[in-house]
């Protein structure tokens, strides 16, 4: 049943709205309140109320730590959000700490049951992981962790190089690395490695300290590695590193070998004697598709094409264009990358970009709109916040899905270049997977071995690539060849085996996009449904509800990807 938006009605623009911050004393003072009050409960109505008040507690909090992360995100050097950031950082593993005695309470109660029948038994595994994960023997640890978290998103934001006369980001040189001159790729691929380079060593000091933090933690919480308490930490509870180990099998067997046809078309078609790295983002000698607008131009055609997808999408995009619940241009010191996050207090996503004049500014608006629809979406079905956002596993179908359910409207992006768009990202999707499970083994391996050094961490990364990604080439540059290329994945650093499920989602994208070319209709009745849902179910469930594979079945990738590969004529 849905329920009324409340204080969204209601809501300033972003740029408006005012940061306060929490009195955490005060907050684990209600905490407290809250967790005698449910010990004392008379009944399950009492009992229900004293756990709605944590919500609504959550939701503060929440909202106002959400609001400082986005402006902090924005601008990296604005010295009163990196405050206010490592406040939240201090005070949230005390937070937890209390939300795990809550959940003792809950979890010992005669009142499990109705909590169980009222909110979903996803809610009370949630709080069982709960218990497993949080102890005041690794609040320490988690502060550090979230600070060089934050210092590697700072060291790669601040970094830049000399290409060409002027001083480039990473982002900077993303565009020149997609040039249809050579030269210019190959310059300005050789100015990113440099710059990577340049900060090779504080990088791997970094990721030294996160996986020695990490392994340290998961030793004091009992486990016999972070590799279980990573999934747990995902919430991954449906399987395990072992079953994981199908689905990689599977994509080495299905997907690299049609990757192999793929990159070798693009070698013939790009007319050189051999594909290296830099070559791999541009799929013809006309250069890759562009937008045909600036950003108020790509925002208003999004609107207009979300409100032709459905009233469902159109109700949405109005909502953010209102509320200018966007930042999507690059700017100096800003965080790399993209994401979508919401603020709980206003039900309202909101979408961090980094357009660069490429056609990665137009999946900004299809994939994390994907992602912020889902959210706005479940958010008027779900009783509670936490039931809103699936794992990750889902809530990428959500955004990659979205990617494929614009691909009628990519002419008011791309112009006479749509249909090559089209065709390219298709083929771009599936070219992608090898190397997200690579990244993945990769970071199985560092948890399986977390004595081992920076140097021999490369080794096991360059010998991966030739696993997943055999067509790759460097052109000779020892950096990168030796095996350095991993240090530019922020997931590595701040979401920990945060990036398989990229791959997995992307099987079920592909299973809506087979849905939508046989009945556009009821596909999209089945993709709001999944939508609808949130996180109220566990992953297994949440596939079967909307009708798509289990990718970690053996013959379920060939089978969920077959209309893909005959379309793609691999």
């Amino acid at each position: 049943m849905g329920k009324k938006k409340g204080e969204a009605e209601t809501m300033e623009k972003f740029s408006e709205l005012q940061y306060v911050r929490p009195d955490m004393e005060k907050v684990l003072g209600d905490m407290r309140a809250v967790t005698e009050a449910l010990k004392n409960a008379a009944d399950f109505g009492e009992f229900k109320a004293a756990y709605m008040d944590y919500v609504n507690t959550d939701i503060q909090v929440s909202t106002a730590r959400q609001l400082a992360h986005i402006r902090n995100t924005i601008n990296m050097m604005d010295e009163f959000y990196e405050t206010e950031m490592g406040y939240f950082h201090a005070w949230m593993p005390k937070y937890e700490i209390l939300v795990k005695e809550m959940g003792t309470v809950i979890l010992n109660s005669p009142f499990k049951k109705d909590m169980e029948e009222e909110f979903g038994s996803i809610l009370i595994q949630n709080m069982e992981v709960g218990q497993l994960l949080s102890s005041e023997a690794v609040v320490d640890d988690m502060v550090k962790e979230a600070e060089l978290a934050n210092l590697y998103s700072k060291t790669v934001a601040g970094a830049s190089v000399e290409f060409r006369g002027e001083m480039c980001s990473t982002y900077g040189l993303l565009k020149h690395m997609q040039s249809t001159d050579r030269q210019e790729r190959k310059e300005a691929f050789e100015a990113w490695a440099r710059l990577f380079e340049g900060i090779s060593p504080k990088i791997d000091e970094i990721y030294d300290g996160l996986v020695q933090l990490r392994a340290g933690m998961a030793e004091k919480l009992g486990f016999e590695s972070f590799i279980p308490m990573g999934y747990y930490k995902r919430r991954r509870y449906d399987y395990n590193a072992e079953d994981l180990k199908v689905f990689r099998r599977q994509v080495q067997e299905v997907i690299v070998p049609a990757c192999v046809k793929l990159y070798e078309r693009q070698r013939k078609a790009l007319g050189v004697d051999t594909l290296h790295y830099y070559d791999e983002s541009i799929s013809s000698p006309q250069g890759n598709p562009v937008p045909v607008g600036d950003r108020d131009y790509m925002v208003k055609k999004a609107q207009e094409m979300y409100r032709e997808l459905s009233p469902e999408s159109g109700e949405f995009f109005d909502f953010m264009v209102e509320h200018q619940l966007f930042d999507l241009e690059t700017k100096k010191g800003k965080r790399v990358g993209g994401y979508c996050t919401s603020l709980p207090l206003y039900h309202a996503p909101f979408i961090f970009s980094n357009f660069n004049g490429t056609q990665a500014d137009v999946n900004v608006l299809t994939h994390e709109a994907g992602h912020a629809f889902a959210g706005f979406t479940a958010d008027k079905f779900q009783k509670t916040p936490e039931l809103c956002h699936s794992t990750s596993e889902i809530n990428e179908i959500h955004s990659m899905g979205m990617e494929l359910w614009t691909y009628p409207w990519m002419e008011s992006f791309f112009g006479d270049k749509a249909e090559q768009y089209r065709k390219e990202h298709l083929a771009d999707a599936l070219m992608k997977i090898p190397y997200m499970v690579c990244v993945d083994e990769f970071q199985h391996r560092v948890f399986e071995k977390p004595e081992m050094t920076a140097m021999e961490r490369r080794a096991v990364w360059s010998e991966l690539e030739k696993v997943y990604m055999p067509w790759r080439d460097y052109d000779g540059n020892a950096f990168l060849t030796g095996g350095g290329f991993w240090m530019q994945k922020q997931h590595i650093f701040l979401y920990p085996f945060y990036y398989v499920d990229y791959a997995m989602a992307q099987i079920g994208a592909f299973e809506f996009y087979t849905k939508m070319k046989a009945d556009r209709k009821a596909a999209w009745a089945d993709y709001y449904k999944l939508c609808q849902a949130g996180g109220s179910m566990g992953y297994f469930k949440l596939l079967e509800y909307s009708g798509l594979h289990n990718v970690l079945k053996e013959g379920s990738v060939k089978e969920a990807l077959k209309a893909v590969l005959e379309e793609l004529e691999v």
